[in-house]
């Protein structure tokens, strides 16, 4: 596992999550879809001094039909020390060029292969690449329109006004075992997921909570904090609009 510099209590991400829940410290985290990252050009803004607010570099997507995780993970590598951690939608989105895994269970949705069937294909590559399995409890909720996420995972979201169905489902995870939860609306999806939703996840279970979908304003990161996320994942907001990370950095300077 490559190891990088950001005085953390622990070599493992996992770890590092949880102290910081531990602490109080909220997170930021950006999603690279490799389909979008072709070229070393498509990543500068990693070298923006604005970046330096960002936490962790999730690399995957739901679907990744042209795009190298290889190349697209030593193009990040060769750009920043933050850890790269992949967020795969397939077995086929690994490479040895990351520090773990989020090993996703969608556990919202009752479709088998989402739920264990592609971890099984996957399980031994995982162990060969070296890559350190995070366990996540994977929670589609409802932004507003079908995302590709909701469509690759064959399952449906949960209603964004059943906070309680989230809630249950988290507890569920948690006592499954699973290291974190992840709720997501999904990429490009209209609305993020409801504050009372993150609020009743993280009433329920004592484990880091991410949240990603539909942030595309650094007020729409704080409220997800506010609400209880450990770490909040922005990946479309960066991809139309490189400045987001400036903007972000100046309202918490202002904050």
């Amino acid at each position: 596992m490559n190891q990088h510099p950001l005085n953390i209590p622990s070599p493992r991400w996992i770890s590092a999550l949880e102290a910081d829940r531990a602490s109080g410290r909220k997170r930021l985290a950006v999603l690279v879809d490799p389909d979008h990252a072709k070229s070393p050009d498509t990543l500068n803004w990693i070298q923006d001094p604005a970046f330096s607010i960002v936490h962790t570099v999730l690399l995957g997507g739901s679907l990744v039909t042209e795009g190298s995780m290889d190349h697209t993970a030593q193009l990040i590598r060769d750009r920043t020390e933050r850890p790269i951690v992949l967020f795969p939608g397939s077995p086929n989105q690994l490479t040895a060029n990351a520090d773990a895994l989020l090993f996703l269970s969608v556990i919202s949705g009752r479709n088998p292969d989402a739920l264990i069937g592609k971890h099984v294909e996957s399980a031994h590559r995982v162990r060969a690449l070296g890559l350190d399995p995070v366990g996540c409890g994977y929670i589609l909720i409802d932004g507003g329109k079908t995302t590709t996420a909701h469509y690759m995972s064959g399952s449906l979201p949960i209603p964004a006004d059943k906070p309680d169905i989230a809630a249950a489902t988290a507890l569920a995870g948690h006592c499954l075992g699973m290291q974190c939860m992840y709720l997501d609306t999904g990429s490009g999806a209209d609305q993020p997921v409801p504050a009372d939703m993150i609020a009743a996840v993280r009433d329920t279970v004592p484990c880091p909570i991410i949240v990603g979908g539909g942030l595309r304003t650094p007020d729409a990161v704080m409220d997800a904090w506010a609400a209880g996320a450990d770490l909040a994942v922005v990946g479309s907001a960066i991809e139309r609009e490189p400045e987001f990370l400036r903007a972000f950095a100046a309202t918490n300077a202002s904050a």
